[in-house]
């Protein structure tokens, strides 16, 4: 007959499309099997690394990732063999930020911050002086009464030297300081000696806003500068890289660069006479907020005037003299003349089981530190400084005296600290080790 009777595959080749249909099978059994594998690896890595979202907003989930301070493993000798602990792993947590700067208001002036005015001695003409410093030369007497929450001048750094004197250092040039005395917000940092990478704030998750009234300010030696140039990183003509000012010191006034690095760090009410709060944060971490809305969380909603974060492992300053030993981060009779007078004048150990604990923690993290310009805030700030000029550049071995002498001799004036948990400050900056470490 003349019709075409149409045939499916099967009865074409039936053995072809079976072999078809077990391929298709086989293929999908090993498609589930691979997706099943790579969804157990996914939830090891979590339980391990403890990748989690912490945060309110968009922010991205790069600083949930485990962070390991330098700390040195810890060397234990049991039965004359020496055994190396594993570092302690450190985890951010959840920083309660607003959505946007645009939901936030600066406070009216807090009645409850105490005023009084402060002034700082610029020059020093005794004969006795021999020598200029930075720091001045403060004598005991005047140790003593800087502590006092009163109208008075004390020393703070700057200290112009005598005629017939060089300069004291931390020079600058006078553009700098021009605009220098225009910022009213600074986030600022600083590296000399090239000891660390330039580290550029996280752009896209500063504001507009912040980005256009905050002043970032890096502070670099001549040396600094020319290791940055050398791969790559030359400010522009505005003398910017990236958000950093890039600002140049000359005439260092210590050999010590991190005692150095203490004086843009403790004194920048000092270098930006105009600003009403700063941000400090050390050069081995990225800043990965905006400004205000730390400023806001830190500062503004808990009612203070400075904020810095609890040590990550230790609370205690006799563990911290310690540690500092342990890995020669100074010299150890420098250490002990500090710790010694310390515990002379009324220093004692931390505990925690007492009624009336006046710190989470004696020692603190001190990469970071959030502040407002008030009058108590520059005074703790500078007692600060003066111990390290005094002492040793280990300001964590002076955090604890200087804050607790400064509310023993001012019980009706306190000093409105934040002490935050350190899970926060990493959840807000990431950390990078420094040149020399790397």
């Amino acid at each position: 007959m003349g019709y075409h009777k149409t045939q499916d595959h099967s009865e074409i080749n039936p053995w072809a499309f079976r072999r078809l249909r077990r391929f298709g099978r086989i293929h999908r059994q090993r498609l589930s099997l691979w997706l099943l594998s790579l969804a157990v690896i996914f939830l090891i890595l979590v339980a391990y690394f403890g990748v989690k979202i912490h945060f309110h907003g968009s922010l991205p989930s790069l600083r949930d990732i485990r962070e390991e301070e330098d700390e040195e493993p810890v060397v234990i000798k049991a039965n004359n063999k020496t055994v190396k602990k594993h570092r302690q792993r450190y985890f951010p947590c959840e920083v309660g930020f607003v959505d946007s700067v645009s939901k936030i208001d600066e406070p009216d002036d807090n009645i409850k911050f105490n005023r009084f005015t402060l002034s700082f001695v610029e020059r020093e003409n005794r004969s006795s002086v021999t020598e200029a410093k930075f720091g001045g030369h403060q004598t005991l007497r005047d140790r003593e009464d800087s502590y006092y929450a009163k109208n008075h001048t004390i020393h703070c750094g700057f200290v112009k030297s005598p005629d017939g004197y060089s300069s004291t250092g931390f020079d600058l040039q006078e553009n700098d300081k021009r605009y220098m005395s225009t910022c009213r917000v600074v986030v600022s940092s600083c590296i000399f000696g090239s000891s660390d990478f330039l580290r550029r704030p996280t752009s896209k998750l500063v504001s507009d806003f912040s980005k256009k009234n905050v002043c970032f300010v890096m502070f670099v030696d001549e040396q600094s500068l020319a290791k940055l140039s050398t791969e790559g990183k030359v400010p522009d003509e505005n003398g910017n890289i990236g958000l950093w000012r890039i600002i140049v010191v000359k005439n260092l006034p210590y050999e010590d660069l991190r005692k150095v690095g203490k004086i843009p760090k403790f004194l920048s009410h000092r270098l930006f006479p105009s600003s009403r709060y700063s941000i400090w944060l050390d050069s081995k971490l990225r800043l990965n907020a905006d400004p205000m809305l730390i400023i806001e969380y830190f500062l503004w909603r808990h009612g203070s005037e400075y904020a810095i974060s609890t040590h990550y492992a230790r609370r205690c300053v006799w563990e911290e003299v310690l540690q500092n030993k342990r890995l020669n981060k100074y010299s150890h009779s420098a250490i002990d003349e500090q710790f010694n007078f310390y515990q002379n004048d009324g220093l004692t150990k931390y505990e925690l089981s007492g009624s009336d604990v006046p710190l989470p923690s004696f020692v603190p993290e001190g990469s970071f530190i959030v502040r407002a310009h008030t009058p108590m805030s520059n005074l703790f700030s500078c007692l600060w400084f003066n111990e390290v000029d005094r002492f040793t550049s280990r300001d964590q071995l002076s955090f604890a005296y200087t804050y607790l002498k400064l509310r023993r001799l001012n019980p009706e004036n306190p000093l409105y600290l934040n002490m935050f948990k350190d899970c926060e400050r990493r959840a807000i900056t990431k950390l990078f080790h420094h040149r020399d470490e790397t």
